[in-house]
């Protein structure tokens, strides 16, 4: 009977899977939220991809792949469509129903916290690792990132301004809004060492020429599409309110990739790192001297 006991336990321990081995079949995987892609592809398990959503813009591979939607609005249809082992979405995937409908199907679906915070960002690197079997990979992905945002504070040190920065969301000259307390744009302003313009508010609301003046940004921040949206530098300049700011005046506008911006993913230190220098006239120029 001992003998019988051990050969059982011996059994069970050689059927656990090893640490840090995900038991998920990640052989179709279709991701849902453009920082969750980035991070699957940048684990090295890009071919295991069978679907991508709209937000997925990173890496160029990603969007070769079909598209499932936007993640907000997902149909089950087209996910199921595609015959996937695994989604991974990212939090606010939605509707809920979608994901009941996914699971009701026999699909494994994960949702992915995310949050505008560093701490977020590692988890969220470290939990789509582990699913995926590639706990090395993301450690390795985390300190890069972690040794991105140690250059990127040394960067803040030797600034000397702490410019106001107003974050404006358009698509399209009929649709701009401004960021407010608690936005991803807010805590990107901050870890580059600047202050949000708005702190009225929480969120985001319709931007008007009196709140844009009342602001007097110092910086006007935006999304590289949604500059282009409104007829860039010059159209913007056009907008209610924004040539009686410091911003509008002086021009000073910034426009970053809308992933690398917003995404809290593994660029995230590489994102901080640039909008430091952009957001700082003094690191601008130096950087410029530098290269020269």
């Amino acid at each position: 009977m001992r003998l019988i006991a051990s050969l059982l336990v011996a059994w069970a321990l050689c059927a656990l899977p090893a640490q840090g081995q995900s038991t998920a079949d990640t052989s179709r995987i279709v991701t849902v939220g453009g920082s969750v892609t980035e991070i699957v592809y940048a684990l090295g398990t890009g071919d295991q991809v069978v679907g991508v959503d709209a937000s997925s813009v990173y890496p160029e591979a990603a969007t070769e792949k079909p598209s499932v939607g936007y993640f907000r609005q997902l149909p089950a249809e087209g996910v199921l469509s595609l015959n996937p082992s695994l989604v991974l979405a990212l939090e606010g995937t939605g509707p809920p129903t979608v994901l009941d409908q996914l699971r009701s199907a026999g699909v494994r679906t994960e949702v992915i916290t995310d949050a505008p915070t560093v701490a977020s960002a590692e988890q969220k690197i470290r939990t789509i690792a582990e699913l995926l079997g590639r706990t090395a990979q993301g450690d390795t992905l985390v300190q890069q990132m972690k040794r991105d945002l140690a250059e990127a504070r040394a960067l803040r040190q030797e600034a000397t301004s702490a410019p106001r920065v107003l974050f404006i969301y358009a698509r399209g000259s009929g649709s701009m809004n401004v960021a407010g307390r608690g936005t991803t744009a807010e805590a990107m302003i901050e870890l580059a060492g600047a202050r949000n313009a708005i702190t009225g508010f929480e969120g985001f609301k319709p931007m008007t020429a009196e709140a844009v003046v009342s602001a007097a940004p110092d910086v006007l921040l935006l999304l590289t599409r949604g500059l282009d949206s409104v007829g860039g530098v010059d159209g913007l300049v056009d907008q209610p309110g924004i040539a009686l700011t410091p911003a509008g005046e002086n021009r000073r506008i910034v426009a970053m990739d809308d992933l690398l911006m917003l995404g809290f993913g593994p660029r995230l230190g590489t994102a901080v790192k640039e909008l430091t220098v952009k957001l700082h006239p003094e690191l601008e120029t130096a950087s410029a001297a530098a290269t020269q």
